[in-house]
């Protein structure tokens, strides 16, 4: 009788199929995108990536001084190279596409540091050695200050960030107060006045009864049916001196006595009169 060797197949489980549905690359509207367009082109710069908040070289270099408590005004190029270079290397170890300033920097500080290994010149005179440092430590300390004033700036309120702009309807209208005169602005506007009067032309010198009411009446037939009247339109300076300065107590009489009020929109501004019944109507 023949042996024979039993064999055991054991039949294989079918692949699993997948559904494209169950990992989509992304939705849409809810819809799920199982593969890109065969005519989606993608820019190789159209990513921007902003790696430890580093915005440029200057910014990185800054970052491993503070980092390893070097001295900005004495930097240890050596070792500033060093860790520069490494982050680098790490940038392209990551395929990560980096600019041409960085690359820039990085020849700037092999330069930097070749030049600080080189033997000194002697100096000539009174000449100042130079520092091979120098220009890169300017750099580095004017863009610290930029950053400082820059999250200075970031920290006030900016509109449509931390506040919204909106118009109110205001259904009553408002009254805007003028600020009052002070006893300084009218004297200084007596003084114009004063100084319109040809004082050295030839006059007759004579008795003149002048009333102050009669002033005070004339002064609000005046200013009567007028919003404001000017200062100075309540003036005549051909009538002399004499009547100007009757005037003049009249208008402090009237408003000692609130019959009308004297306002100026701004310093250095207009003098303005008007009655204040007219400002109690309004």
């Amino acid at each position: 009788m023949n042996d024979f060797q039993s064999l055991s197949i054991e039949e294989s489980p079918a692949p699993a199929v997948t559904n494209p549905a169950a990992n989509p690359i992304a939705r849409i509207h809810g819809e799920p995108v199982t593969e890109l367009p065969s005519d989606l082109y993608i820019p190789p710069d159209a990513l921007e990536v902003f790696l430890d908040t580093f915005q440029g070289p200057l910014d990185l270099l800054l970052y491993l001084i503070r980092k390893h408590n070097l001295d900005v005004l004495d930097i240890p190029m050596a070792e500033l190279t060093r860790q520069y270079l490494a982050y680098i290397e790490m940038m392209r170890a990551n395929k990560l596409e980096l600019a041409a300033e960085y690359l820039l920097m990085a020849a700037v500080l092999i330069e930097i540091k070749s030049r600080m290994l080189l033997p000194k010149p002697v100096a000539k005179g009174d000449e100042d050695e130079v520092d091979p440092r120098a220009e890169l430590v300017r750099r580095l300390l004017e863009y610290e200050q930029m950053k400082v004033a820059a999250q200075k700036l970031n920290k006030l309120p900016q509109a449509e960030r931390d506040f919204a702009l909106t118009n109110v309807w205001i259904e009553q209208k408002v009254i805007e107060r003028l600020p009052e005169v002070n006893a300084d602005d009218l004297r200084n506007a007596w003084l114009i006045l004063m100084a319109r009067l040809n004082v050295n032309r030839r006059h007759n010198i004579t008795r003149e009864e002048l009333s102050v009411r009669e002033h005070m009446t004339r002064i609000l037939r005046h200013v009567q049916g007028h919003h404001f009247v000017e200062f100075s339109d309540l003036f005549n300076a051909a009538a002399g001196a004499a009547e100007l300065v009757v005037t003049f107590l009249a208008l402090l009489e009237l408003v000692k006595e609130r019959q009308v009020e004297v306002s100026q929109p701004c310093a250095f501004g207009m003098i303005y009169v008007r009655p204040i019944s007219v400002l109690t109507t309004v």
